[in-house]
């Protein structure tokens, strides 16, 4: 019988490649048909391997799922962005490759992140996902995110609504 790991762990130099070869279906999965197809190309485009290289260089908080050895999904934590929420750490960005996504794994990775943040000092969690996205909605709201604020992000002069969901 053969054990599959699973590992969740600071993303190192070697990981860009494969977090932006994660970044690049996650979002194709999660955002066509929502953000307008040349804003999500480019988006999408502008985060290579370089970019994320860059990120990790810049000792930005970058974790990584692997499930035995293969890169699986990444989650990108920090400070809140948003002042007018009293919430200190945010997660930015969680993501997994679509045929790893349902399994348990993301629950993992938002488990690790939001522990994470909250070892660093950082008390309470603010994570942003778009209206439209609602694998997302429903994925924070099952990790019992409470939705108490709405923004708008604007793509190619489409306004798309997105919600706050936070933990405290």
């Amino acid at each position: 019988m053969k054990t599959l790991t699973i590992d969740i762990r600071k993303a190192e130099l070697d990981d860009a490649a494969a977090i932006a070869d994660v970044h690049h279906e996650a979002w194709r999965g999660a955002y066509s048909g929502i953000i307008p197809h040349h804003a999500l190309t480019r988006m999408i485009n502008r985060r290579g391997a370089d970019w994320w290289a860059n990120a990790i260089r810049r000792a930005a908080t970058v974790l990584v799922i692997e499930i035995g050895g293969t890169l699986a999904g990444y989650a990108t934590i920090g400070r809140n962005r948003a002042r007018e929420l009293s919430q200190q750490g945010e997660i930015y960005e969680l993501y997994l490759r679509p045929e790893y996504q349902g399994i348990g794994l993301g629950g993992r990775l938002f488990s690790e992140a939001r522990g994470r943040l909250a070892r660093s000092g950082l008390r309470g969690l603010v994570v942003w996902a778009l209206e439209d996205n609602a694998g997302a909605l429903s994925f924070y709201e099952r990790a019992g995110g409470r939705d108490i604020a709405e923004g708008i992000e604007v793509f190619d002069q489409k306004a798309l609504k997105k919600v706050a969901f936070v933990w405290d």
